[in-house]
């Protein structure tokens, strides 16, 4: 179909097109070239009817909330323009690439597309990545730590050539199947910047003095802090940086209001041959996070699911009989709406010891109530079960799905009993050294997730343990568990509960200091032995190990193997300990805005929140 639509392009497009409404004067005035000579020659043609939607119109402001200023990055989440994207199906398709070759899973030949340029309509070429290649990752100065790691197999980077001016290829010794998905992220790995942009701020090819001027008006600290700030990408700051996204930020921070207007070269176009965006204008106000709910309950946003939670569905709904939203559930698609992470590398020498007890783990897993969880604060609509990926996932069986999740405590108290977490005279369990065993939870999460904790606390109270619940900001929470200071902390779970085999398995693995249950475990692994302490308990040392064999897969079929035996192992151990999944996520639309569907999955990762559904097709009928 794809193929066909592309050989039909010209024959679909008249030479007078239809254009936006607002650029229509700019084409008319000469500012920009009209339609036919600002796309590619083959332009990826987004089959509506395919999708289940319906071919729209120009024009409207679409109103989005934000409360932070690193919010603006949700512009690029949303926007989903990559490389190569997740369709529907979540599969790898080209988007910005007309197309791609792989040759033994290690050679990557990408193709750009012939006339694509970027949205200041200077042209896409294959100088943007070599720019980047040599100029920044090879650079020591801009990229002091070397390529990123998705560039990296056994700590070697890959050849790359320039084939031609609109062909790159990168080959690798040994197969690299964490690059296509890297390419296609919520937050994707970048190799390419727009050179034509981007050399006045190197020192290899700006004129010295001009250099040494933009660093002083920017009152940057030299060339390289000036060249890293003008090339944020995933955090669109720069209102000067060409995009390649549907929409271009206009605005400098810091503001209040983000104005994003249309990029009049996007690449893309509806089958009949109406270049996308639909929409030309997207603003982005920053609010209070607490207060968002009822902004959006007033219609003072025409696409919002972020600062919105199942509890505040109630008031959203009833909001509609007042103003003109829509209220639609959609499912998280994390693996846990809350997920207990004990610290198997904490400071504590005897809990240390006690929480590398596969039967402690299991025995608190046992011990939780989901069904109250499920009933009292999600009306029985989630899904109770261990911290795994999700039922819609290729990847799904219902053995990991339940590990260890049943509601047993008459088991979970045998298990503590067996491995010695005796019971004082006043109903306590004692620890080997005597001293009473008090277990604080440690978390940084919304109201909902204090409630949680809050029944889980009861759950392992009956256990005969001395639990507190102590909250922590993020990023204290992250420094305290990574110096060992944690015992056991909350998170979501899998943040890729609709995994495919072609996705890295990594949270499942110890491979980064920023993972809870082991971080000075996945600290050795990300920095090559430099930091951290190394994987000393067998099964973990399994999962990396495999994770390892999944880095220099060929075959998805073997990756898929490789995923199911550490699915296996990580919930029958019980590394982690989900609560339920699924959970009802509201998505509030303006009432006349289309193309929105009904039914998705929010996640940052496969499905870039609402990019894998692609805004730009969303429009506004009158």
């Amino acid at each position: 179909m794809l193929a066909t639509l592309a050989a039909l392009w010209w024959l679909a497009v008249p030479a007078a097109a239809e254009e936006p409404a607002d650029i229509a004067d700019a084409v008319k005035s000469g500012a920009l070239p009209p339609v036919a000579e600002r796309l590619p020659e083959k332009p990826r043609i987004i089959d509506m009817a395919a999708l289940g939607k319906t071919e729209g119109r120009y024009g409207g402001t679409m109103r989005l909330i934000m409360a932070d200023a690193k919010d603006i990055r949700m512009m690029t989440i949303y926007g989903y323009s990559r490389l190569v994207v997740f369709d529907k199906d979540l599969n790898l398709v080209p988007d910005i690439l007309e197309s791609f070759d792989v040759e033994e899973g290690r050679i990557f030949t990408l193709h750009l597309r012939r006339g694509h340029k970027w949205s200041d309509g200077a042209p896409l070429t294959a100088e943007d990545f070599r720019y980047f290649w040599e100029d920044v990752a090879l650079n020591e100065e801009l990229s002091r730590g070397g390529p990123d790691q998705q560039m990296l197999v056994d700590g070697k980077p890959p050849r790359f050539e320039v084939v031609d001016e609109l062909t790159v290829r990168y080959t690798w010794d040994k197969p690299n199947p964490l690059f296509l998905p890297s390419l296609a992220g919520a937050s994707p790995n970048y190799i390419y910047l727009p050179a034509h942009y981007m050399k006045q701020f190197h020192k290899r090819y700006a004129d010295p003095e001009k250099l040494a001027g933009a660093v002083a008006k920017e009152r940057s600290r030299d060339w390289i802090a000036l060249h890293t700030v003008k090339a944020r990408q995933y955090r669109p700051e720069n209102p000067d940086l060409p995009t390649l996204e549907p929409w271009a930020n206009t605005t400098r921070p810091p503001a209040e209001r983000y104005v994003f207007k249309r990029n009049p070269y996007f690449h893309r176009v509806d089958a009949s041959g109406r270049q996308l965006p639909y929409i030309g204008t997207v603003s982005m106000t920053m609010s209070s996070n607490d207060i968002i709910p009822a902004k959006t309950g007033s219609g003072e946003s025409d696409l919002q699911a972020r600062y919105l939670r199942f509890d505040n569905y109630t008031f959203l709904k009833q909001a509609t009989k007042t103003h003109p939203i829509k209220v639609k559930l959609w499912r998280d698609g994390t693996g846990s709406k809350a997920a207990f992470l004990p610290n198997l590398n904490t400071n504590d020498a005897v809990w240390r010891e006690i929480f590398r007890k596969v039967e402690f783990r299991r025995a608190l897993s046992l011990a939780i109530n989901r069904s109250e969880i499920n009933q009292q604060f999600f009306y029985g609509l989630a899904h109770e079960g261990a911290n795994s990926v999700l039922q819609s996932s290729p990847l799904y069986n219902e053995k990991f799905d339940q590990a260890w999740a049943a509601y047993d405590p008459e088991q979970a108290n045998a298990l503590l009993d067996g491995i010695g977490l005796k019971r004082n005279d006043s109903g306590t369990r004692v620890l080997p050294d005597g001293r009473p065993a008090q277990l604080i939870i440690e978390f940084a999460g919304d109201t909902q997730e204090t409630d949680i904790v809050e029944l889980v606390r009861e759950h392992w109270g009956a256990l005969g343990l001395k639990v507190y619940a102590r909250p922590y900001q993020l990023d204290m929470l992250r420094r305290r568990f990574l110096a060992g200071d944690t015992l056991i902390s909350v998170w979501s779970g899998l943040s890729v509960g609709e995994a495919t085999p072609d996705l890295p398995p990594e949270e499942l693995a110890p491979v980064s200091g920023v993972q809870g249950n082991w971080p000075k475990w996945g600290e050795h692994t990300d920095s090559a032995g430099k930091a951290g302490e190394p994987v000393d308990l067998p099964a973990a040392k399994e999962l990396l190990d495999l994770y390892r064999s999944w880095r220099v897969s060929e075959t998805t079929e073997q990756r898929r193997e490789i995923w199911e035996k550490m699915l296996a192992i990580f919930t029958d151990q019980v590394f982690t300990i989900g609560t339920v999944n699924s959970v009802r996520q509201p998505v509030v639309t303006h009432a006349k805005l289309q193309n929105v569907p009904e039914e998705g999955v929010y996640a940052f990762s496969p499905s870039a929140y609402f990019g894998l559904y692609m805004p730009d097709t969303f429009w506004y009928q009158e």
